[in-house]
C-alpha cells in the first residue's frame, strides 16, 4: 500500500513537472520564470558570497596588516614568488584538469549561450572558482566580475540542466545568474540587470527583465546579509563644476575610448601569439611577468580597489596616476591574454579611474583651471572605460549612478560613456573585449536577431499536440474511432522502421471519398492516397534555433518533441513542423 502510494505521488510529481516544462517553454510563462530566478538569485549569491569569504579569508591570512589587497607591504622577493607560485599551481590545474576548457569568465559565459544553449559543465565552474581565486590572492592583475559573472551564470545553467528544462529556460536563467553575479559583487542590483540584458541575453522584453530583477534583488539581498551593505567603493564628496567643464568630459571620453582600444588590441596580440603555447607554460610566464612589475609597481596587483580609492581622494601624483594606467594595462592584457582564469572588468575600472584623475589634474594645470573634484572625473573615467572596452554603455552609467547615489553624475556620465564606447567601436573598430577573447581562442561570435528571437521559445511552447498513434494497417471501425479524437496528426508507427507522419485529414478524406468500397475493413495508411512526412526527432528541452538548424540541415518536414524517460525508452510530446516555426519567429 505504502509503495503504491509512493509510486502514484512520484508519477504525479513527473507528471507536473513534464506539463510545468511545456508551459515554460512559451516566452510569456512570467510567474514560474519569477520563481525560478529568485531562486538562481539566491544560489549565484550563495556561490559568490562562498568565493568572496574563501579569497578574502586565504588572503587576510598571507598578506601584511588588514590583508585583502595589501600587497605594497610584502618585501620585493614575496612581490615575485606570490604570482609564479599561484602560476605554477594554476598549470596544474589546467594541466590535468581542464580537459581543453581554457576560456573562462564573461567570454565564456557568452561563448555558451551562442553555441550550446547556455549550458555549462562542472568542470568550468570548478575550474573559475579555484582559478580566479588562486589568481587573485596571488596577485595576478585580473578582477573578481568576471569570475563572478560565470560562477551566477554557471549556478543558473546547471539548475536549469538538473531540472531538465527548456533551453529557452536554462538561457534565462544564466542571465539571471550573470545578473546576480554583477549584483552581488558591486552591490549594484540595478547595474546587474542591465549588464545581463545588455551584454548576455542582448533582448529587453518583460519575460527578460521580471526574473532577472528578482534574480538581483535576492542575490544582492543575500550578499548584504553576510558581507554588509558597503559598495565595492567608498567615494567622497563631490560634484560637477559648471557647465563648461563638459568639454573636459568629453576630452575624458575621447581618451577613454584611445585607451579602450589600446588595452583590447594588447590582450589580442598576446593572446595571438601564445595561443599555440601550451597553458601550462602560458601560466608560469604570466606569473613571471606580472612579478616583474609587482616588484616595482605593488599597487598593479590583485584588483587594486585600494588603489582606485587613494585616486579618487586626489591623492596621487600626476606621474604616478600615469604609471599606474600604464602598468596596470599591461600586466593585465598578459595576464588575460596568456589566458589566466580572471576578470577583465576590475582592472578597465581600474585604468579608467586613473585615467580620469589624471585628465582632471591635467585639466587643473591649464589656465581654466578645474572646479569639479578629481574624485569626479575619475568616477567619469571607470564609467568611459568600462563603456570602451566592454561595450555596455548603459551598464556603465547604471554601475556609476548606484555606486556613487549621485544624480548629478547623469548629464557628464552620459556623454563620456558614449563618447568612449563610438571612439573604441567606430574609430577603431575593436569589438569589445569578451568578443576579442573569443576571437582568440578561434571562436566567430555573432548574434543574429533572428536566431535571438528564435531562441526565446521553445519548442514545446510551440509544438501540436494533438496526435495519434497508430498502426500502419487499421480496420474501418478503428480508423473512425481514430478520427472521433479529432487529433491533427497520425503518428504512423512501421515496426522497426522509422514512423511516418500524416495529416489525420488525408484518412478522413480517404474514408468519405465516393467510389471506396464500404466492405473493405483493411485500410492501409501507406497506400492510401495523401499527403505524408518524412519526420526527425529532436528533445523537447530544444528552443526553435534548434529546431530551425535541423530543418535547414535535414530533408525532415516535421518532428517529433521527445524525452528519454528511461534508458532507450521515448516519450512522445507533441508535432513540430517547419511552417509553425517560420510563423512563431514571424509574430
Amino acid at each position: 500500500m505504502g509503495a503504491g502510494v509512493l509510486k502514484g505521488i512520484r508519477e504525479a510529481f513527473s507528471a507536473w513537472l513534464d506539463e510545468s516544462r511545456i508551459r515554460m517553454a512559451r516566452p510569456d510563462a512570467l510567474l514560474p520564470l519569477a520563481l525560478l530566478g529568485l531562486l538562481t538569485g539566491l544560489l549565484a549569491g550563495g556561490v559568490i558570497v562562498l568565493f568572496r569569504l574563501f579569497v578574502e579569508g586565504i588572503q587576510d591570512g598571507i598578506l601584511p596588516g588588514d590583508g585583502a589587497e595589501n600587497f605594497e607591504s610584502l618585501p620585493g622577493w614575496a612581490r615575485i614568488a606570490l604570482p609564479v607560485m599561484a602560476a605554477f599551481l594554476l598549470a596544474a590545474i589546467f594541466r590535468w584538469f581542464a580537459k581543453g576548457v581554457h576560456t573562462l569568465g564573461v567570454a565564456r559565459v557568452m561563448e555558451r549561450m551562442a553555441y550550446h544553449q547556455g549550458e555549462c559543465t562542472w568542470r568550468a565552474f570548478l575550474l573559475q572558482f579555484f582559478g580566479a581565486a588562486l589568481a587573485i590572492i596571488g596577485g595576478h592583475s585580473v578582477g573578481r566580475e568576471g569570475p563572478h559573472i560565470f560562477l551566477g551564470a554557471a549556478s543558473g545553467s546547471l539548475l536549469g540542466q538538473h531540472l531538465s528544462l527548456p533551453h529557452n529556460v536554462v538561457r534565462a536563467l544564466v542571465g539571471c545568474g550573470t545578473a546576480a553575479g554583477i549584483a552581488a559583487s558591486f552591490n549594484t542590483p540595478l547595474a546587474g540587470v542591465v549588464f545581463a540584458l545588455e551584454v548576455v541575453m542582448m533582448e529587453y522584453s518583460v519575460a527578460s527583465f521580471i526574473p532577472v530583477i528578482l534574480a538581483a534583488v535576492s542575490a544582492t539581498t543575500l550578499s548584504r546579509v553576510v558581507l554588509g551593505s558597503q559598495t565595492a567603493f567608498s567615494w567622497p564628496d563631490m560634484h560637477m563644476g559648471p557647465l563648461p567643464e563638459l568639454s573636459v568630459v568629453l576630452l575624458l571620453g575621447i581618451a577613454a575610448g584611445v585607451a579602450s582600444a589600446v588595452f583590447i588590441q594588447g590582450v589580442k596580440v598576446v593572446a595571438h601569439r601564445s595561443r599555440d603555447v601550451p597553458i601550462w607554460w602560458r601560466m608560469p610566464l604570466a606569473g613571471l611577468l606580472v612579478g616583474a612589475i609587482g616588484w616595482q609597481i605593488p599597487e598593479i596587483m590583485g584588483i587594486g580597489y585600494d588603489s582606485v580609492e587613494v585616486a579618487t581622494r586626489g591623492s596621487y601624483a600626476i606621474a604616478m596616476l600615469a604609471l599606474l594606467m600604464v602598468a596596470k594595462l599591461t600586466a593585465t592584457s598578459l595576464c588575460i591574454g596568456l589566458g589566466v582564469p580572471g576578470g577583465v572588468i576590475g582592472p578597465a575600472l581600474f585604468i579608467g579611474t586613473m585615467l580620469g584623475a589624471l585628465v582632471a589634474e591635467l585639466a587643473a594645470l591649464t589656465p581654466f583651471g578645474l572646479e569639479g573634484d578629481v574624485g569626479f572625473f575619475a568616477l567619469l573615467g571607470m564609467g568611459a572605460m568600462m563603456s570602451g572596452s566592454l561595450q555596455a554603455p548603459l551598464a556603465a552609467l547604471t554601475a556609476m549612478l548606484e555606486l556613487t547615489d549621485n544624480p548629478e553624475i547623469i548629464l557628464p556620465g552620459m556623454l563620456a560613456v558614449v563618447v568612449a564606447g563610438i571612439t573604441a567601436k567606430e574609430v577603431f573598430g575593436k569589438d569589445s573585449l569578451f568578443v576579442t577573447m573569443l576571437q582568440a581562442n578561434g571562436l566567430d561570435y555573432a548574434a543574429s536577431p533572428v536566431f535571438q528571437a528564435l531562441r526565446r521559445i521553445g519548442v514545446a511552447g510551440v509544438m501540436n499536440r494533438s496526435f495519434s498513434r497508430v498502426d500502419q494497417r487499421v480496420s474501418r471501425k478503428r480508423a473512425r474511432e481514430i478520427l472521433d479524437k479529432a487529433p491533427a496528426y497520425l503518428l504512423i508507427d512501421r515496426g522497426r522502421e522509422e514512423s511516418v507522419l500524416m495529416p489525420a485529414v488525408e484518412l478522413a478524406k480517404f474514408i468519405e471519398m465516393p467510389g471506396v468500397d464500404e466492405q473493405v475493413d483493411d485500410i492501409d495508411l501507406l497506400s492510401i492516397p495523401a499527403d505524408r512526412y518524412d519526420i526527425e526527432a529532436i528533445d523537447l528541452q530544444a528552443n526553435l534555433q534548434e529546431a530551425w538548424m535541423a530543418f535547414e540541415k535535414g530533408s525532415a518536414e516535421a518532428m517529433l518533441v521527445r524525452r528519454m524517460t528511461a534508458p532507450g525508452i521515448y516519450r512522445v510530446y507533441g508535432i513540430l513542423t517547419r511552417d509553425t516555426v517560420e510563423k512563431s519567429y514571424r509574430t
